[in-house]
């Protein structure tokens, strides 16, 4: 499962590095949660943890159907 949520972010990536941020891989665990860390400016921003949701683990959940929840750190 981590090679394929990998893959997923690499196609998140270029919507995040738009607004001039970025979201780094952690780690995915056995029960579906993916912990990944916003850099640049989605660090700071307020809108990050919709970011987060409404893109990161969106696109990861369709992508990656062992994925159940993403959480920034």
């Amino acid at each position: 499962m981590e090679k394929r949520v990998i893959e997923t972010l690499e196609k998140v990536r270029p919507m995040l590095q738009r607004d001039g941020g970025d979201v780094k891989f952690i780690s995915a665990s056995e029960d579906g949660i993916v912990k990944v860390e916003l850099q640049g400016a989605c660090a700071g921003c307020p809108g990050a943890k919709m970011t987060l949701k409404a893109v990161s683990e969106k696109i990861l959940k369709e992508e990656v159907p062992q994925v159940k929840e993403v959480i920034g750190v």
